[in-house]
């Protein structure tokens, strides 16, 4: 089987940046099955989904820092998790004045 790879500081390269109708958001509440509740860095308070390529390869907890994509319809209640950032990519947007929160 071999040994599990160690992942290092290397990984905050990889990060995905918000594009277009994205946004940094904060999970606040775990809702159950797939469903979060994420305070995003618009000031909405939405609904949000963890998308099925992510449901049981990443697990998310109140306080992560995810990216949101809302929804079309909907747009302020609703929306998907697209990416969930680790504690030192946070902390990397935080120091770069990216993320507010």
């Amino acid at each position: 089987m071999g040994k599990k790879k160690v992942l290092s500081e290397g990984e905050l390269r990889e990060m995905v940046m918000p594009g277009e109708g994205q946004m940094f958001g904060i999970v606040t509440q775990m809702l159950g099955y797939d469903r979060l509740m994420v305070k995003c860095a618009d000031g909405h308070e939405r609904v949000c989904r963890i998308r099925g390529k992510m449901k049981r390869r990443v697990w998310i907890k109140v306080g992560d820092t995810v990216l949101v994509a809302p929804w079309d319809f909907q747009t302020d209640s609703r929306g998907d998790i697209l990416w969930r950032y680790t504690e030192s990519q946070s902390n990397w947007l935080r120091s770069q004045g990216r993320l507010t929160a």
